[in-house]
């Protein structure tokens, strides 16, 4: 049985959005932030765990998720886990005090938590691994539209229904696109059958790397129609766990999206209106283009480095040290300043982050095929730990240093100024990691 380009589009179409709604439900309290302020006297700290809530789950599920990914499959494991996410979205719209949004938003995590890295286990099944960097980026450019829908659309529409209401309705929709996605995803090609498996698999031969992370054949372990055992996939783990590349990209994405997402998902709202004193609206706009920059940057980088440059490190340490000079000049931004710079500096700070994105490319190719599935799931462990982190550490950094005051233009100096000293010593240390892709 032969699939034909369609199916393989659908596949890619279907898969982003399923982590669309991911990027969704990461960072939709920013635009309602003020809302929760109002209705439940919520602070800043508050606001932090509430957020935050979503992450530490979501990365304390990577590693389960990466066995479920290897073992049960994407199908299955990312339909069961998404109508989990609908029981906490119906949570959060319905709780009344702040433990119940945080345990709806605990729901939320644990339910998303396999979204993106089944998308990836599925692009590593069904396509070449040469067009792996670019059809990721473009996942995550679609999906993308989820923090777009968590800006302007979600502010317009909770202002028409409220923010409960706009909870529940996108609890609905979570709900049928899991039951369209049961339906539609296959999670490899059978022994026997050809189009994508075949040219897959070929292709897996042309350009493989053995278990030692080095180029070589990969054996009948790594074909696309067998799975391997828990005991096999855990014994790869402790493998990869003692990689130094593993620790450095790990470090890296941690500090890398969890500062972009921490800004994103929660500060950048903050910022924009009670220091900058624009208008949510303004806000919501400003967060748009924002996701429009990682929209457009996700697949440019990925073309750079398949394509181009034919580097990974010369993609990913460039962008970490552009992301550095924005989140400089978020600090020189003030009441006074043009909206059209904010624009700028915002839309900028998104386009740069899309260089992260490679940071997945780079470890996939460090290990077997078979192996993709927890390779990922480890490194994005570290990348949603660290959103966790830096939510509420930038918090708890603004409330000590700033205790009167924390959502003033000092507290947020300090912020992000510790943030930048973050990605300056994460792009020295990313020099010392291997370069998978070579001309």
């Amino acid at each position: 049985m032969k699939h034909s380009r369609t199916w393989l589009f659908t596949t890619v179409i279907l898969a982003a959005v399923m982590f669309a709604m991911s990027q969704f439900y990461r960072a939709s309290v920013a635009v309602i932030s003020p809302d929760l302020m109002q209705e439940m006297g919520l602070n800043a700290l508050d606001l932090s765990r509430i957020s935050a809530a979503f992450f530490y789950a979501f990365a304390i599920m990577q590693i389960p998720v990466g066995i479920f990914l290897d073992t049960v499959g994407p199908r299955i494991a990312m339909t069961a886990l998404t109508l989990l996410s609908v029981i906490g979205a119906i949570i959060f719209a319905l709780g009344t005090t702040p433990a119940w949004l945080t345990f709806g938003r605990v729901l939320l995590g644990v339910g998303m938590a396999c979204n993106f890295m089944g998308a990836l286990k599925l692009l590593t099944v069904w396509f070449e691994p040469r067009q792996f960097a670019t059809l990721s980026a473009v996942v995550v450019s679609l999906g993308t539209l989820g923090n777009i829908a968590a800006a302007t659309p979600l502010v317009l529409i909770v202002s028409l229904v409220g923010w409960r209401h706009s909870f529940l309705v996108i609890a609905g929709f979570t709900f049928a696109l899991a039951l369209v996605f049961l339906a539609v995803i296959k999670d490899r090609p059978r022994a026997d059958e050809g189009g994508a498996g075949e040219i897959t698999g070929g292709a897996a031969a042309k350009n493989s790397y053995g278990a030692d992370g080095k180029s070589g054949p990969r054996g009948s372990e790594d074909r696309a129609d067998i799975r391997p055992s828990v005991s096999q996939t855990l014994g790869r783990a402790w493998a990869l766990f003692h990689e130094k590349d593993y620790w450095i990209i790990s470090a890296a994405t941690f500090c890398r999206y969890g500062i972009y997402a921490a800004v994103q998902a929660l500060w950048a709202g903050p910022f924009l209106i009670h220091v900058l004193e624009l208008s949510a609206v303004t806000a919501g706009n400003i967060l748009f283009l924002m996701s429009i920059g990682l929209i457009l940057g996700c697949p440019l980088c990925g073309w750079l480095s398949d394509s181009l440059v034919v580097s990974r490190k010369k993609i990913i340490i460039p962008g970490i040290c552009c992301m550095t000079g924005l989140l400089l000049g978020m600090n020189r931004l003030s009441p006074d300043t043009g909206v059209w710079v904010v624009y700028l500096v915002f839309f900028s700070f998104g386009l740069a982050s899309g260089s992260g994105q490679v940071m997945y490319a780079h470890i996939k190719e460090q290990v077997p095929r078979a192996n993709a599935g927890m390779a990922m799931t480890g490194i994005n462990f570290f990348t949603m730990a660290g959103v966790a982190v830096f939510l509420q550490g930038m918090g708890h950094v603004m409330a000590r240093f700033f205790p009167d005051a924390s959502l003033t233009l000092p507290a947020f100096h300090l912020a992000f100024g510790l943030c930048s000293l973050c990605l300056v010593c994460i792009a020295l240390l990313y020099c010392l990691t291997r370069e998978t892709l070579v001309k």
